[in-house]
C-alpha cells in the first residue's frame, strides 16, 4: 500500500510540475529557472546525504545518480544564468563586450 502511495504522490507531482512550468510565459522562464538554482543546490546536498545513509548498493547506485543528475542540472542552471546576463552587457569599441559600470 505504501508504495501504490508514493508512486502517487509521484505521477501527480509530474502532472503538477508540467502545469505549474507550462503556464510561464518564454519571457520569465530563464530568469524562473536561474532563481530555481538555489533549490538545486538543496537537492544536491540532501542527495549527498542519502548516498551517505545509504546501506544497500541499489541505494547507493540511486543516490549516486541523483546527485550526478542534480549537478547537472544545477551547472547547466549557472551557465543558463551566465548567458542571459551577457545579453545585458554592451559592446565596446573594440567589439569585447563590457557591462555598464565597466569603464
Amino acid at each position: 500500500m505504501e508504495a501504490i502511495a508514493i508512486i502517487s504522490i509521484f505521477v501527480l507531482a509530474i502532472f503538477v510540475g508540467f502545469e505549474v512550468v507550462s503556464k510561464v510565459s518564454s519571457t520569465l522562464h530563464t530568469p524562473l529557472m536561474s532563481g530555481a538554482n538555489a533549490i538545486h543546490g538543496v537537492i544536491l546536498v540532501g542527495a549527498i546525504i542519502v548516498a551517505d545513509h545509504s546501506e544497500t548498493p541499489l541505494e547507493l547506485g540511486l543516490s549516486v545518480a541523483a546527485i550526478i543528475l542534480a549537478t547537472v542540472n544545477m551547472v547547466g542552471g549557472f551557465v543558463v544564468t551566465d548567458r542571459m546576463l551577457e545579453m545585458f552587457k554592451g559592446k565596446s569599441k573594440d567589439g569585447s563586450t563590457k557591462s555598464k559600470g565597466d569603464k
